[in-house]
């Protein structure tokens, strides 16, 4: 895939729109384009994980493996599915095995809950719940979308399966660096 930005600005949004992979033009207020916007935020938020993992190597490179997924999601929802090119990357279910397995693996030190977790649980788990929560919107966004248009299925498996993914390990996040996780308590207001 051949990629070249030679020029950042182009004025062609200037006027509210923008263009979606395949050349059509849409709002820049466009349901699709609020989906892989708010995938792009994901993206960013994962990008402040990162700033905290870096003593975390193995989960690190979950983390960039998971940033480039994301940039694929990102170019998959930004085409209609007429639109879409063979050799465009796309998310498949192997991206959400991998996940699952991840989840699995990552859990398995973890004491049971009893209770919700707060977020926090240090920098790294404060901003994996961050992740989290910016996960569960794009994933609201593109069941959303999904109601008017073609969407992928694997698109909100996908985000469906890394919120759950970004949840524990936030708490493993915790566990790691010995911050203790804040439970719910109903009764404490």
């Amino acid at each position: 895939m051949a990629i070249r930005i030679n020029r950042v600005y182009t004025r062609t949004g200037d006027r509210g729109e923008t263009g979606l992979v395949g050349g059509e033009r849409v709002g820049k207020d466009d349901p699709r384009i609020d989906c892989y916007g708010t995938v792009d935020e994901l993206n960013s938020t994962i990008g402040l994980c990162r700033l905290h993992s870096a003593q975390f190597a193995d989960f690190d490179a979950i983390l960039a493996r998971v940033q480039n997924e994301l940039f694929n999601l990102g170019s998959l929802l930004a085409t209609r599915a007429e639109d879409l090119r063979p050799t465009q990357p796309v998310i498949k279910q192997h991206h959400i095995d991998r996940l699952e397995h991840e989840i699995d693996q990552y859990n398995e030190g973890l004491g049971e809950l009893r209770s919700f977790v707060l977020p926090g649980g240090g920098a790294l788990g404060a901003h994996l719940h961050l992740a989290r929560t910016v996960c569960r919107r794009a994933e609201r966004l593109t069941v959303a979308l999904g109601r008017h248009e073609t969407v992928q299925d694997e698109a909100v498996m996908y985000l469906n399966r890394l919120s759950d993914a970004l949840f524990v390990w936030a708490r493993w996040a915790a566990h790691a660096t010995g911050t203790p996780e804040a439970l719910w308590q109903p009764e404490k207001t």
